[in-house]
């Protein structure tokens, strides 16, 4: 079967032509069977910067409508071809107006003014443009002119008389072209809503991938991964493995001793694992240390870099003014020899770092004189104390990007004013030339991403660690209840686009919800403080347990057992709300009326309940009752102390400005402990698990109940409450 492809998005003038000849090749020949196939895309992948290709039942690929036209016209008999000419005739009719229709794609009207005049000019007294009858010449060119948007414009316009003439009675007279018009921009728009059904568009058109995928993660060993960190290992991940079957390389980026650990490099590992993704190979800039030294030495003596004692606040002074260092201009030898110093670090060569020499003053930035080789003397986690000096990122990247052979650089558009420089690097070097795309970084209203300043609520104290529920590290989501399916899915839905945003918390976690609640047990827990004793007339005087489904929807998880006595906890706030003789619902046992409700005589909680009388009344309606609360039996089981914990956000703006101190806007309390007690079930629960207390939401179990000391779980956000 023959396939004809087209990019839906592409410029129409130049697929219509080609999509109603294949159109017209079904309809009027029994021999054809093509397949017309819409792709969400400006240009085929496989026909380069063409809108159409044509594969035949046999033989190679044809692209472009000029060659579809005169392929199918030569291929399938009923396409028509005016009768009276003969076989010579017609080809070179075919061909004359196959080449006039390119000179039909230009969107800038003044450029197709000119062959439409001439069209309209031919047409003064003819009804089709070639002969006695409607051929593939009139349906290729009305085709061009209905895809090009400014040509169309000027035919609704109706300014050129016998082209309008033409081409309505054309329209007119063969419906099939319209409705085939119809079916492209119909199959735009499908695609176009089952993409944003899907989330982010991954349709960036990477530059060069016949050629091979190979895309890098290179995370710095300085910290434990956070969701930012997560996007930009996802979609390397989706790149590499997804979309084009290529290779992912995790490359630890450990070239400042000073903040690296072996602890936060194995933690990595997990977390990608966790994540699932798993690299095809993994290395080390520390690997290179020798190699980029060989560059350094080669930059300088090529004299695009060197060597520069200015104090640290003068030379940042003197690159935001534009002002060139006095070392600039210092020769070759001398460069190479404070090189020497630096790598024996040692009390002269402490002074020095190696510049590149890119300029002085240009307007951006980044490209003024930066940095690219450094002194620590710090013994490095893997090289131990071999090197004194250490190359910045910024210099270290492209080269290694070269060297292991990355054909993308996929990296947060932060890095954006840095590009030209790792650019200049390449070409300096004269490396092999890495593809650049920026996508925009991963940001949160009230919450901070900086390793930094993460990293000094860890030191003072202020939260549990690097896995605090309340920090955006893959761990501390994690342990707040985060499943990695949803994970996945939330980043992936954002895609790798530009656009800077600052997201809210509420669809992540709305969208960990989807996981979590088809195969969360059920459990029930009874806040402690001022829970109420409710007496149950009517129950049987000796506690029972019955045997009750985890899940009202999922029998896989099985079940567990709901004792009932006629003494039961009842939540202080529930209590508070009953009216006297009101009838209620105890959930998964039936309805009660209220007959006796009992206050605190302590004048300063009048309104606390301490106690209920209950008549049990079994063949009530729980339809009809406005209030079902969850309660739990005294006897019959051991009541398991637990303590619910929830969490704010660590800060109170939604974004903290490059000005601002983020220590200005801490949140005061930020975390909130609830003891209460849970029904038996809850003993076995391991550290882990997730649940639902009904009525007070989802929870993770941070820790295990023991004797003597309760379960603490944590509370899982699930969208509502923004937290």
């Amino acid at each position: 079967m023959a396939t004809l492809h087209v990019a839906s998005k592409a410029n129409q003038a130049t697929s219509i032509p080609a999509l109603l000849i294949a159109t017209l090749a079904n309809n009027k020949d029994p021999n054809a069977s093509i397949t017309i196939d819409f792709q969400d895309a400006e240009t085929l992948q496989s026909g380069g910067t063409e809108a159409v290709e044509f594969i035949p039942k046999s033989g190679a690929s044809i692209h472009g409508s000029e060659n579809i036209v005169s392929y199918l016209g030569n291929s399938y008999s009923r396409v028509p071809i005016d009768p009276s000419l003969a076989q010579q005739e017609r080809e070179n009719h075919i061909n004359e107006w196959l080449n006039r229709i390119s000179s039909l794609y230009s969107l800038d009207f003044k450029s197709v003014e000119g062959p439409m005049l001439e069209l309209d000019a031919h047409l003064t007294l003819r009804s089709y443009l070639v002969g006695y009858t409607v051929t593939m010449a009139d349906f290729s060119t009305w085709g061009a002119i209905r895809g090009n948007r400014v040509a169309y414009a000027a035919i609704k316009k109706g300014s050129m008389i016998n082209l309008c003439r033409w081409f309505r009675f054309i329209e007119e007279a063969n419906p099939w072209v319209p409705a085939t018009v119809l079916s492209l921009n119909q199959a735009a728009h499908e695609k176009k809503a089952a993409k944003s059904k899907e989330g982010a568009s991954y349709d960036i058109a990477l530059p060069d991938t016949d050629k091979g995928v190979i895309t890098r993660f290179p995370p710095e060993p300085s910290g434990y991964l956070h969701i930012g960190h997560a996007k930009a290992a996802l979609l390397n991940d989706y790149f590499a493995h997804e979309a084009y079957k290529g290779t992912l390389i995790c490359r630890f980026d450990d070239t400042n001793p000073s903040k690296e650990k072996e602890e936060f490099q194995d933690a990595i590992v997990q977390d990608l694992a966790l994540m699932g993704i798993v690299p095809d190979k993994t290395s080390y800039s520390s690997d290179y240390f020798e190699d980029m030294y060989d560059y350094c030495l080669h930059i300088i003596k090529i004299g695009k870099a060197y060597a520069d004692d200015t104090e640290q606040m003068t030379m940042r002074d003197e690159r935001m003014n534009g002002i060139a260092s006095k070392r600039r201009d210092e020769s070759e030898e001398q460069n190479l020899a404070r090189l020497e110093e630096m790598k024996k670090g040692n009390e002269e060569g402490i002074k020095w770092c190696i510049r590149a020499k890119m300029s002085v003053d240009n307007p951006n930035k980044a490209m003024r004189d930066p940095v690219i080789y450094r002194c620590n003397s710090t013994p490095h986690h893997r090289t131990g104390s071999t090197w004194k000096i250490y190359p910045t990122y910024d210099f270290c990247v492209p080269i290694l990007d070269s060297l292991e052979g990355v054909t993308h650089a996929l990296r947060t558009i932060e890095y954006r004013d840095r590009n030209p420089q790792y650019d200049w690097f390449q070409k300096v070097l004269g490396l092999r030339k890495v593809h650049i795309w920026d996508f925009a970084r991963m940001n949160f209203v009230r919450t901070l991403l900086s390793k930094r300043k993460l990293t000094k609520f860890v030191d003072q104290g202020l939260v549990m660690g690097w896995d605090d529920p309340r920090f955006p590290t893959i761990r501390g989501i994690r342990r707040r209840g985060m499943t990695i399916g949803a994970l996945r899915e939330y980043i992936l839905k954002q895609g790798p686009s530009r656009n800077i945003v600052n997201l809210d918390w509420t669809l992540f976690w709305a969208t960990n919800k989807k996981y979590i609640d088809p195969i969360a047990p059920r459990h029930t827990a009874i806040a402690q403080n001022h829970a109420v004793t409710a007496t149950i007339k009517g129950a049987r005087t000796a506690a029972y347990t019955e045997d009750k489904p985890k899940h009202g929807k999922n029998p896989d998880l099985g079940t567990k057992k709901v004792a009932y006595a006629p003494i039961i906890l009842i939540e202080q706030e529930d209590a508070q709300s009953f009216a006297q003789d009101e009838e209620i619902t105890l959930m998964n046992w039936g309805n009660a009326i209220v007959r006796k409700i009992s206050h605190s005589m302590n004048p300063l909680s009048l309104s606390t309940v301490t106690g209920l009388e209950l008549d049990l009344n079994l063949t009530g309606d729980v339809k009809t009752t406005s209030k079902k609360v969850t309660w739990l039996a005294t006897e019959g089981q051991e009541l398991i102390p637990v303590e619910m914990v929830d969490f704010d956000f660590l800060i109170t703006k939604d974004k903290i400005e490059e000005d601002e101190n983020f220590e200005d806007f801490l949140t005061p309390e930020t975390e909130f402990r609830t003891p209460g007690w849970a029904d038996g079930n809850v003993a076995n629960l391991q550290m882990g698990d997730v649940i639902q207390f009904e009525r007070k939401g989802y929870f993770r179990v941070d820790k295990a109940f023991q004797h003597g000391e309760p379960a603490v779980l944590f509370a899982i956000p699930t969208g509502k409450g923004g937290r």
